[in-house]
């Protein structure tokens, strides 16, 4: 999660937005490879606060060592609740963790309410066969919290190359998608 400073969240949205314009593998390695270096660009453009949270020490400890993170916070979201005061963050992000074997759809209203009024949330997952039932009700409670009035869709896209598929019946890569709603 980040917490932006005098900025808009334009600015982040565009660079979440950037990351899905090409669903080529090669490009988008290219991207991160070169977002990777102007990580700390972001902290001069107003990004002052980037606060962490996951369920693995190991991957905390490599947080730790990037230096970009003010904050880490060990949790298992759906067994415990994320550990973040609310309406804190201009943007809130959660990549890799929405499946069925990770985390319970029910995770993205507490992602919600970390998120500012006006706030970006980003939420991606896959649409492999293994994950379709995940998604559909995912996207269920995304439609049922936008009728509800508690935030709006800003974008949804679908990426063809997502990740490299492991199982059998996954050869080559497997689709994903990116949702982006703001906070109303």
């Amino acid at each position: 999660m980040l917490s932006e400073g005098p900025r808009t969240f334009e600015t982040a949205k565009d660079v979440i937005l950037s990351a899905h314009n090409s669903t080529s593998r090669p490009d988008q390695i290219q991207f991160y490879d070169r977002w990777a270096q102007t990580y700390e660009q972001m902290k001069r453009d107003g990004f002052e606060r980037f606060v962490g949270v996951d369920g693995s020490k190991g991957m905390l400890q490599h947080a730790r060592d990037s230096g970009l993170y003010q904050d880490l916070k060990l949790a298992m979201l759906g067994d415990q609740t994320l550990p973040v005061p609310a309406d804190e963050f201009d943007v809130v992000m959660i990549v890799g963790g929405l499946s069925a074997s990770h985390v319970p759809v029910k995770v993205i209203r507490e992602l919600w309410m970390a998120a500012k009024r006006g706030g970006l949330i980003c939420m991606t997952t896959r649409s492999n066969h293994d994950n379709l039932e995940y998604k559909e009700a995912l996207e269920g409670e995304m439609a049922e919290m936008e009728a509800e009035g508690l935030w709006h869709r800003i974008d949804v896209t679908h990426v063809t190359e997502w990740e490299r598929g492991v199982t059998d019946q996954e050869r080559g890569y497997i689709p994903g998608w990116v949702y982006v709603f703001q906070k109303l």
